[in-house]
């Protein structure tokens, strides 16, 4: 018995090593090949941080001042999840910059910590995002901007919505850019495309027309109904024999 509750012991405490959610000494590593990726950043950005969206994935530029590292996560339901990033990049303020062979970048817990080589300059990344909406803790103090992909909008509430209240929306090209000057919460996007309004009301049309149609073809049934009880004589009253009518002083 002493020895199966060893051999328990010892599986529970590997699981807990070889676990996600790693730290300390078993902290993860990312994907070398993922994190040395190239890609091409606007560095020359007017916001502390800014994320610009296309598709299913999105590229973010960080500002950073005294700084040595930046941990980049999101709030789960059950703590916070590293954000497995990929072609990261740091650029020094005379404009050179390194790739992620000469910065040290690893999960760390529930966050993903990216060691910067100078305090002073920008780091960037690029991660993926869910499909229609965007969201993050506030990593750095200072404005942030969220680029939308292009024509997609937020103002129609029952598709778009911004949290918390921005401080400018602007389109620019096709692009609508969201801003926040030293937002106090995480910032959250959800945005739509354009035409998915046109979509949505066709289908609005459609199925309204559906049910207009619907109820007119059974109101016709219950009226071919009623018309065919009345052929067949089963809407006349018969009269009751035993029924001697009203009361004497009222016939």
């Amino acid at each position: 018995m002493n020895r199966r509750l060893v051999l328990a012991t010892v599986a529970v405490a590997l699981l807990a090593v070889t676990a996600g959610c790693s730290f300390g000494p078993f902290a993860e590593e990312l994907d070398g090949e993922e994190v040395n990726e190239d890609a091409e950043y606007d560095w020359e950005t007017n916001a502390t941080a800014t994320v610009t969206i296309d598709g299913g994935e999105y590229q973010a530029v960080y500002n950073v001042t005294e700084t040595s590292e930046i941990e980049v996560y999101e709030e789960g339901f059950s703590g916070n999840d590293p954000v497995h990033v990929r072609a990261v990049q740091f650029r020094y303020p005379n404009g050179t910059f390194v790739n992620g062979t000469d910065l040290d970048v690893e999960i760390d817990g529930g966050e993903t910590v990216i060691g910067l080589p100078d305090e002073n300059g920008s780091v960037a990344y690029t991660a993926d995002t869910r499909p229609k909406e965007f969201g993050s803790p506030v990593l750095v103090d200072g404005s942030y901007e969220v680029v939308l992909p292009p024509n997609h909008r937020t103002d129609n509430f029952l598709f778009g919505h911004v949290s918390p209240d921005p401080t400018a929306k602007e389109e620019v090209g096709d692009r609508m850019h969201v801003r926040w000057e030293n937002p106090d919460r995480n910032v959250f996007v959800r945005y739509y495309l354009q035409r998915d309004i046109l979509i949505f009301g066709g289908l609005v049309a459609v199925l309204g027309a559906v049910m207009v149609g619907g109820l007119v073809y059974y109101l016709r049934q219950i009226r071919e109904l009623e018309n065919k009880r009345k052929e067949m004589g089963l809407d006349v009253e018969a009269d009751d024999e035993f029924d001697d009518g009203p009361p004497p002083g009222m016939r």
